[in-house]
């Protein structure tokens, strides 16, 4: 997910899509655990993209403020 992507979302399409891949997150933690996780790489990248939102999210609400 590109962050010109999560810039043009509105707040609640950010909460949204934060649940989203925290529940992906949990999915992945558990096929890692269990032992069928195939493509590793995924975490890092769903990892990323929550921090991405969240930084982006916290940004338009100082923005708001101000």
């Amino acid at each position: 997910m590109k962050s010109v992507d999560v810039r043009a979302m509105s707040a609640d399409q950010l909460t949204d899509e934060l649940a989203k891949l925290k529940k992906e997150q949990f999915n992945l933690r558990f096929q890692k655990a269990t032992g069928q996780l195939e493509k590793t790489s995924r975490i890092k990248e769903v990892r990323r993209d929550i921090a991405r939102i969240k930084t982006i999210a916290r940004q338009k609400a100082a923005e708001a403020k101000a």
